[in-house]
């Protein structure tokens, strides 16, 4: 053997022998700021520490952007957006997790990181101030043509496509969750009691021994620290490990409250990364939102729109005049993806929304089992 490749050996083996060690992912947690794009992230951290680049997640140890498209627009619904990221594929606003339709018809179901995860014996869970049966959660454990049915949603937490469905489920829309299931002549208490799954009313009303836990409530402000701590206690009594996926609503429609919010999600994912720091903790938004900041005074707070201001014109040139500009609809512009853990060093450069897919089933050290072109592009 020459010198030369005799050099290139040893570094080959020096090179490969981390990626041979390199230790899987037994656990993930997602989180998700619903409209989190980078200029509300880079106005919280303004807001919340009065100086940019403050947050956690802007320091994580891998860091990229994702582009965000649907199969039918560049600027994606939430639908589409949380299907590309849980599903590896690409489909068109308002359809969750199954192919873009076509002549007419519904396409396929596209299996998720959540039922590959149930498929191979972890426990999984959903947590969302939204409502259940809102885009992003449902996209988690549910395949249907329209992300308006309610009720044939909800229904599939306990009738799934793969897997033995979600065993955690932690969220809003309790009242228009009964009345869709009750129209389609289901007695949701009774399912899921079937099904081997608990039913609750509040988070303090789940036991700390509790196995699979359905909890539905109408309390857009409930504690989603303390949910999705008592959802990791129970999740990680499987010794196979997890998955479970966080959502936080940062819609700028009350702008003080949102900024608020990305702060307080900020600091739960650096709680959560510090004390679990086996698992895979990811970071990202499914869309980005018009939200802009023009002017305003460096170690000072923003001054944010008030009301009816918020998607409006901005005054004319005053000291009433805000210093951010948010308007009515979401944008296309790339997002944060921040992670660390086993499997984050994936995570780099400029993404398609549907790598974090490929990245989260890699990380657990899986292939892809449902039929797919190569591409997931």
């Amino acid at each position: 053997m020459s010198r030369r490749h005799l050099l290139l050996t040893i570094s080959f083996l020096l090179l490969g022998s981390p990626i041979q060690a390199q230790q899987h992912a037994k656990s993930m947690i997602l989180f998700l700021g619903d409209a989190g794009g980078i200029p509300t992230l880079n106005a919280a951290s303004i807001h919340g520490y009065r100086e940019p680049r403050a947050l956690y997640i802007q320091h994580m140890p891998h860091i990229a952007l994702s582009e965000t498209s649907s199969t039918n627009s560049w600027v994606t619904d939430s639908a589409a957006g949380m299907t590309a990221i849980v599903t590896g594929r690409k489909t068109d606003n308002g359809v969750l997790s199954e192919e873009a339709p076509a002549g007419g018809q519904a396409g396929a179901p596209l299996k998720t990181i959540l039922e590959y995860a149930e498929e191979h014996g972890l426990s999984t869970g959903v947590i969302s101030n939204m409502p259940m049966t809102d885009a992003t959660p449902a996209a988690c454990y549910a395949h249907v043509d329209s992300r308006k049915k309610s009720g044939e949603i909800f229904e599939q937490v306990w009738k799934p496509r793969f897997g033995d469905g979600v065993d955690l489920v932690i969220g809003n829309g309790r009242k228009a969750i009964m009345e869709a299931t009750k129209q389609m002549g289901i007695d949701v208490e009774k399912e899921l009691r079937a099904s081997g799954r608990s039913f609750y009313d509040s988070l303090d009303a789940i036991p700390a021994g509790a196995g699979r836990v359905v909890a539905l409530f109408d309390d857009k402000n409930f504690d989603v620290d303390a949910a999705t701590a008592k959802a990791i206690r129970i999740l990680s009594r499987n010794p196979k490990g997890y998955f479970l996926m966080v959502e936080w609503d940062l819609h700028p429609t009350r702008p003080e409250q949102c900024l608020d919010t990305a702060v307080k999600l900020d600091r739960l994912i650096q709680r959560t990364a510090k004390e679990n720091q086996n698992a895979l903790v990811l970071f990202t938004a499914d869309h980005s939102f018009d939200f802009r900041v023009l002017k305003g005074k460096k170690g000072s707070d923003l001054k944010l729109p008030q009301g009816p201001n918020v998607g409006e014109p901005l005054p004319e040139k005053s000291a009433d005049r805000p210093d951010v500009m948010i308007g009515t609809s979401h944008t296309g512009e790339e997002v944060l993806v921040a992670a660390q853990g086993p499997g984050s060093e994936r995570v780099q450069g400029v993404l398609a929304n549907t790598d974090l897919f490929a990245i989260m089933l890699a990380a657990y050290g899986w292939e892809i089992t449902d039929a797919r072109p190569q591409t997931t592009r």
